[in-house]
């Protein structure tokens, strides 16, 4: 069964904040957020907005679309 766009997105994060060395509270400082919302992204809780996940794509530096591809495993 295919994940949920919101948990795909949430791995992607994780994937992403991994990759650059960092906590969860490093990543959440370095991009502007708490903590806790980066957290709540990471585990697919949050529904996002599409502009939100712009922002997020933007604030990531990463193409949007790459938000939306699975990780690679």
């Amino acid at each position: 069964m295919a994940q949920h766009p919101r948990e795909t997105i949430g791995l992607k994060i994780r994937e992403i904040r991994r990759a650059r060395g960092l906590s969860q509270q490093a990543f959440a400082d370095e991009l502007g957020f708490d903590r806790t919302y980066i957290g709540s992204l990471e585990r697919g809780e949050r529904n996002l907005t599409l502009d939100t996940v712009v922002a997020l794509a933007e604030r990531l530096g990463v193409d949007v679309l790459e938000l939306l591809v699975p990780p690679s495993r």
